[in-house]
């Protein structure tokens, strides 16, 4: 690598320097694959399984590798990249905002930060009152805490209440909060004991959540679709189903959207699509076009109790992160995403519920608008490295399950070539 001096060149503590983070230079060699991945290996903890890719650019639904390869993205962004890689409202916005004002702590008040709640807020189906932070697992974590002060000293005799129910095979972050939520206990191995007051019944069994709930109960935690479970969908009457035990106990019902929320699903929220109304919900992921940034959404008698002492987020809701989310919506409705989110969701389904008759490996297809799984009766990974030789970036998840989070703005040409190229990595497996 080869880099050039802007500026003058002040050593490193203790006189060491070789193109450290304090050269401010150019660039003006462009770096191999291979000397990226020896840098990591150097450096950087291996708690990724990373493939031996390192990618530089992307434009919509393709990126590009340090030697110009050019693959297409039907994972963007682990599911940030609702709009693709880049896109120009949110570049722009971006950009903008980063020339006046980058950060400033919330002690003080922000134009974007509050118009940003105002839009989320207009756009569900209950007057909800929004906290921001930076990811999903935090805004998980927001919510466990903010449901257990609602329940301080109501319970019976003036007790507290604080137990939460979550489903089995959920995941809700990595954090100990929302990781003592997520019920895989291939998650929990080797950073036990998880914090007390999470109880685990099956997703879509109302009789199970029913049994488990008791004085000390305050809360139900669900994902409207389980992503990382492997895109299960609720079974009729099941979130309404929650909402009357909810209802009937006096819970609160959270419904984690960190992954279904902005308009996936081919609704702003998915919960809109069997018309519930949450307490609480969370999100992340997609909300700033790939920017960080997550948050909650609750009713004011809700939020209220979280005042200020309660809980915090420095970077929470940034001035650049707010930018990018409000261009985030309007690239949404201005380019009628929702609609798209729904076509998009029907394409796929279309073409692999046809691949089965010749795909004895496809035992179901499961999807909502543009959250897609393919249930194979095979481990998943060697479709994914398959794909990976054809230039095509695909996930597999739970093991048995392909996952697809497209861009929204994604072409039907671009829906037709992945189509094809999975389908040459399904049919290659013996």
């Amino acid at each position: 690598m080869v880099w050039t001096n802007r500026s003058p060149h002040t050593p490193c503590a203790g006189g060491r320097h070789t193109k450290c983070a304090d050269y401010y230079g150019v660039r003006t060699q462009q770096v191999t694959s291979s000397e990226v991945i020896s840098t990591f290996s150097r450096y950087v903890i291996g708690n990724y399984t990373r493939y031996p890719v390192c990618l530089t650019r992307g434009e919509g639904s393709y990126v590009w590798d340090t030697e110009g390869n050019r693959y297409l993205d039907l994972f963007p962004g682990w599911g940030c990249g609702l709009l693709g890689h880049c896109p120009e409202r949110v570049v722009k916005a971006v950009q903008d905002q980063v020339a006046r004002l980058i950060h400033v702590p919330n002690t003080w008040y922000t134009e974007s930060q509050g118009a940003l709640a105002k839009a989320l807020s207009e756009r569900t189906t209950f007057d909800g009152r929004a906290f921001f932070c930076n990811s999903g697992t935090e805004a998980n974590e927001a919510a466990i805490k903010l449901a257990r002060l609602n329940g301080q000293g109501t319970g019976a005799n003036g007790a507290d209440r604080y137990k939460i129910v979550t489903m089995l095979n959920s995941f809700h972050g990595r954090t100990m909060g929302s990781l003592s939520a997520t019920a895989q206990p291939k998650y929990h191995q080797g950073v036990g004991p998880m914090l007390p007051g999470f109880q685990y019944a099956p997703f879509g069994d109302l009789d199970a959540v029913s049994k488990l709930i008791d004085s000390q109960t305050i809360a139900l935690m669900v994902e409207p679709i389980q992503g990382e479970g492997g895109v299960n969908l609720p079974p009729n009457g099941y979130l309404e189903g929650l909402r009357e035990l909810c209802d009937r106990y006096k819970l609160l019902l959270i419904l984690d959207e960190v992954q279904t929320g902005m308009g996936r699903t081919g609704k702003w929220y998915t919960h809109q699509h069997w018309n519930v109304k949450p307490d609480i919900i969370t999100l992340a992921k997609a909300v700033a076009g790939g920017v960080a940034l997550g948050g909650l959404l609750a009713r004011p008698e809700v939020a209220e109790k979280l005042k200020p002492g309660t809980h915090a987020a420095t970077f929470g809701g940034n001035p650049l992160a707010c930018a990018a989310a409000l261009a985030t919506i309007e690239t949404i409705e201005a380019d009628n995403l929702l609609e798209r989110a729904i076509r998009i969701g029907r394409t796929f389904s279309n073409h692999f519920e046809a691949l089965k008759s010749k795909c004895p490996h496809i035992r179901e297809v499961r999807a909502k608008g543009a959250m897609i799984g393919v249930q194979l009766a095979v481990d998943g990974t060697p479709v994914v490295t398959e794909c990976l030789k054809r230039k095509l970036l695909v996930n597999c998840t739970h093991q048995t399950v392909i996952r697809l989070l497209p861009a929204l703005n994604i072409t039907d040409e671009q829906i037709a070539e992945g189509c094809s190229v999975l389908e040459e990595a399904l049919l290659s497996l013996k």
